[in-house]
């Protein structure tokens, strides 16, 4: 399975924001500082998350990001999306006339790595990043 840091980076991000923000706006770098993950990259990937309006930025000195919507309202597959992520379990292209090994046939395993890509995408689909902040706080007391 391939789910490089782009994806995991910007869902923990995300749950970073979700669950340090109040009222004020969230800047990159306590997240940066918070999830250990480099400033630079934190301004890529919230570039993204706001053109998909999953983030909203705020200008000003106590400026930063707040969510666009409730974290209720955010799926993770959606913060997985906005990054230009996909989760993919096989090497070939399910709508490829070719096989998995560039025969003419797929794998013999193909069809258990399709149903396990759809199974992820699936539980993406129903986790949301309000499930993940109250994990953590239940995690962490």
């Amino acid at each position: 399975m391939k789910l490089t840091t782009k994806g995991r980076y910007a869902v923990m991000a995300m749950a970073d924001l979700a669950s340090y923000s109040g009222k004020k706006p969230i800047s990159l770098s306590e997240i940066s500082i918070r999830q250990n993950i480099s400033l630079s990259y934190l301004e890529q990937l919230f570039l993204k998350l706001k053109n998909k309006n999953l983030v909203k930025s705020i200008r000003g000195s106590n400026g930063g990001y707040i969510l666009e919507k409730p974290a209720s309202e955010i799926k993770i597959a959606n913060i997985i999306s906005a990054v230009d992520e996909k989760i993919k379990t096989l090497n070939c292209k399910k709508e490829s006339k070719r096989g998995c090994n560039n025969k003419s046939t797929k794998c013999i395993t193909h069809n258990l790595w399709d149903d396990l890509e759809q199974h992820i995408n699936n539980f993406f689909e129903k986790v949301k990043l309000e499930d993940l902040v109250k994990q953590n706080k239940r995690n962490n007391l």
